[in-house]
């Protein structure tokens, strides 16, 4: 189905903004699928998202900017995030013994765990849904998609 038909549109509409209506149509649609893998762990999408980049660090801590910059979602609030991880003993948050106002964040076993039981869960979403494109379609999606953030 073409996005005029999809938003219902009985007018034509010109490619950029087509291009854009698709892309967020797409993102939000690809947004519930993966986050309805993760809503059954008790974790929303952006939690997932903190706990991946800590499990990045392999062992070291990160402070909250470093978290914040790497977030997929840029509006989130990264404290309160990293406070719900905490309540659910998922992540740990520490005062730098060499700067007491720098705060470190780490992921713990129990964050790990949970990650390890994600991760195939989270590649059979990201599997469903892109099965209707090819690795060389994949390949140029990712090429183009890079080059429009540019």
């Amino acid at each position: 189905m073409n996005i005029e038909e999809l938003i219902k549109s009985n007018q034509p509409i010109c490619p950029r903004k087509e291009l854009i209506i698709n892309l967020w149509v797409t993102s939000s649609n690809l947004n519930v699928e993966v986050a309805e893998s993760v809503k059954s762990f008790g974790i929303s999408m952006q939690q997932f998202n903190v706990l991946r980049i800590l499990r990045g660090q392999k062992g070291q801590p990160a402070n909250l900017q470093t978290i914040q910059e790497r977030m997929v979602h840029k509006m989130s609030n990264t404290t309160r995030l990293v406070d719900k991880l905490i309540e659910k003993k998922l992540t740990e948050r520490f005062i730098c013994e060499n700067n007491r106002r720098k705060v470190e964040i780490t992921i713990t076993k129990k964050g790990l765990s949970l990650l390890d039981e994600l991760d195939p869960i989270i590649t059979e979403a990201e599997e469903r849904c892109t099965k209707n494109l090819s690795v060389k379609e994949v390949e140029t999606l990712n090429q183009l998609l890079n080059k429009l953030r540019e």
